[in-house]
């Protein structure tokens, strides 16, 4: 299990669509790359670098996050990205 630190968060990007909603089927190089995904561990928040962070994401949210922001890796097999909170743009409700 991978725990974040600080005001750092787990993430795994949510897979782009392979078709459009008219039923156009689109190739891996024409798809834009996801900035929404789903959180699935929050650090605990704190003082970080000297001032106080509270974390307002909590596991199971889905957000979305700066396009080429955080850390990739890949544990047990699967793709995982861990950012910063303030690079998390919104909260998708």
């Amino acid at each position: 299990m991978i725990k974040p630190l600080a005001d750092r968060v787990l993430i795994k990007m949510i897979e782009a669509e392979e078709t459009t909603k008219s039923g156009i089927i689109l190739a891996s190089n024409a798809k834009e790359k996801p900035q929404i995904a789903e959180v699935l561990a929050v650090g605990p928040g704190g003082n970080v670098e000297g001032k106080q962070i509270e974390m307002n994401i909590k596991v199971g949210d889905k957000i979305i996050v700066s396009k080429y922001s955080g850390t990739e890796i890949k544990y047990e097999g699967t793709d995982y990205i861990i950012v910063k909170q303030s690079d998390v743009l919104a909260i998708v409700e």
